[in-house]
């Protein structure tokens, strides 16, 4: 017979939803990368539009 025994222990109850953090605003850093993305994905837009434009055949 082994001289300890181990209990098994029950994980603790579950408690309610804690309430989310409030987002912080981004920092400014990260505003302004988003400008400078929206922009550079709009200038590649049109010039693919442009280009599009140029490859068709003319009828």
């Amino acid at each position: 017979m082994p001289a300890f025994t181990f209990e098994k222990i029950s994980p603790p109850a579950r408690r309610a939803p804690t309430a989310t953090a409030p987002k912080k605003p981004r920092d400014l850093i990260s505003q302004m990368i988003d400008r400078f993305a929206e922009r550079r994905a709009k200038r590649a837009s049109q010039r693919q539009r442009a280009s599009r434009r140029d490859e068709k055949p003319a009828e």
